[in-house]
């Protein structure tokens, strides 16, 4: 099958769900969202329905205050760190992508290359990072700040640390450890290239202590929505995860995001923008309609209010709920996440909501799609179709029913149409992705 005319899919993986009262159902996972078993069935099921990419999303912190409203909604208060635990996948799967999440704010390049670079060789090809500058105060306090750096001097920094880490991939040609017993010669001086790196934010002399890695460079991620994001996304990304909620919108973004890429000297197809599809499956679209508000209804007040003023960086536990949010409490403009800041402003601006009504629709960029599997696989290809994107990261509200669902029932309806693969017809994350093998730097200047 042509590469250009399938999408390609990536499955966010959460414990129980995407959906926030997701841990109350009682068909949700019940493990404890340490138990690397769950993990291993997640991933088995993906690369059976061959997604391209399984990816975990993290951040360096637990919540450690309003505990009244993290302990109904559990984000990111019990879970692996990323790269451990996707080391531990790549030896129980063989094709799928592994791509997990590591701040550039709170930590340092040299360790970025070397996690990396390690699990695409223990994963044979496979291997992910995902760029984030991090977007909450509880992760700066970890490291010694009081609060995140702003915005703009955090993606800088990201700039700048992403820079670094793919010049460390280059440290070696791919032929530089040639373990010649006949010369005695482990491994050919010529052909490492320290980096010698004076920046504004690192300074670093050294080369990585890892040959080069069996995709050369990993492949790079980022999620960024902001015109700052998109920029770093333009010069420096092969994945871009989007939150548009309708077509529009996200035709919008993907031209923006893609037609910024010749300024650096790319071409469009260098990049895949993947948009976030969060789904319920029924077997009418009645049944999945019925699934999602048995869900909403079990979203707490408490939980609604803050989730809604996280994004809003804003404390909502005085309003009341069946009111709108005043105006004049909103601020003026974002540091943690703008994208999902402006379409709450936007709502409240033009809409009116009461606070409950705000906090059951606001969903974090895409709206769930609700019912049949044929009716999932229409909004897949009208979203694909219409040039949106490139595929999808696909959520799901429980887990890991819904993607059993979406495996057994939808994906069988995508290959029918010929819009997803039946087979992996390559190895490594970039052939899966249809992204080139980036050559050595220092190799094609020797030439």
């Amino acid at each position: 099958m042509d590469r250009r005319s399938r999408m390609s899919l990536a499955l966010l993986v959460s414990p129980v769900g995407a959906h926030p009262a997701s841990w109350l159902h009682p068909e949700s996972n019940n493990a404890p969202p340490t138990d690397l078993g769950f993990y291993q069935r997640v991933a088995e099921t993906a690369e059976r329905g061959r997604f391209d990419l399984f990816f975990i999303a993290d951040t360096p912190a637990a919540r450690t205050d309003n505990l009244h409203a993290w302990s109904r909604f559990p984000m990111f208060m019990n879970v692996l760190e990323p790269v451990t635990l996707l080391t531990a996948l790549a030896g129980v799967t063989r094709r799928i992508g592994l791509g997990g999440t590591v701040s550039t704010s709170f930590t340092e390049p040299y360790n970025v290359a070397r996690q990396f670079a390690s699990l695409d060789h223990l994963s044979g090809g496979r291997a992910a990072w995902n760029v984030v500058t991090s977007a909450n105060d509880y992760a700066a306090r970890n490291f010694g700040h009081a609060k995140l750096a702003p915005h703009a001097l955090r993606y800088e920094r990201a700039g700048e640390f992403v820079d670094v880490v793919r010049e460390l991939w280059d440290s070696w040609e791919d032929d530089a450890f040639v373990q010649d017993r006949s010369t005695g010669l482990y491994f050919d001086p010529a052909k490492q290239h320290p980096l010698h790196h004076k920046g504004k934010f690192f300074e670093l002399d050294g080369a990585l202590n890892v040959a080069r890695s069996p995709q050369g460079h990993p492949v790079i991620i980022q999620a960024g929505a902001s015109d700052t994001g998109q920029d770093l996304a333009a010069r420096t990304a092969e994945v871009v995860f989007s939150s548009n909620a309708d077509v529009a919108g996200a035709r919008d973004f993907y031209q923006s995001l893609k037609g910024r890429m010749a300024q650096y000297g790319r071409q469009p197809e260098e990049l895949q923008v993947l948009a976030g599809l969060p789904v319920i499956i029924g077997r009418t679209d009645e049944e999945a309609e019925e699934k999602y508000q048995a869900l909403q209804e079990m979203v707490h007040p408490d939980v609604g209010r803050f989730r809604l003023g996280s994004d809003l960086e804003l404390d909502l536990s005085d309003l009341p709920l069946d009111e709108p949010i005043p105006i004049e409490r909103i601020p003026a403009n974002a540091n943690f996440h703008k994208a999902f800041f402006d379409s709450i402003v936007k709502m409240i601006r033009e809409e009116k909501p009461t606070l409950r009504e705000l906090y059951l629709r606001y969903e974090r960029g895409r709206k769930t799609i609700k019912g049949s599997p044929a009716r999932i696989a229409d909004v897949m290809e009208a979203w694909f179709t219409a040039g949106a994107a490139d595929g999808f990261m696909m959520q799901f509200h429980v887990m890991p029913g819904g993607l059993e669902e979406f495996v057994a029932l939808v994906i069988p309806e995508l290959q029918r149409r010929g819009l997803v693969r039946e087979e992996y017809e390559g190895a490594t994350l970039r052939e899966h992705l249809g992204l080139a093998r980036p050559a050595n730097v220092h190799a094609r200047v020797a030439e």
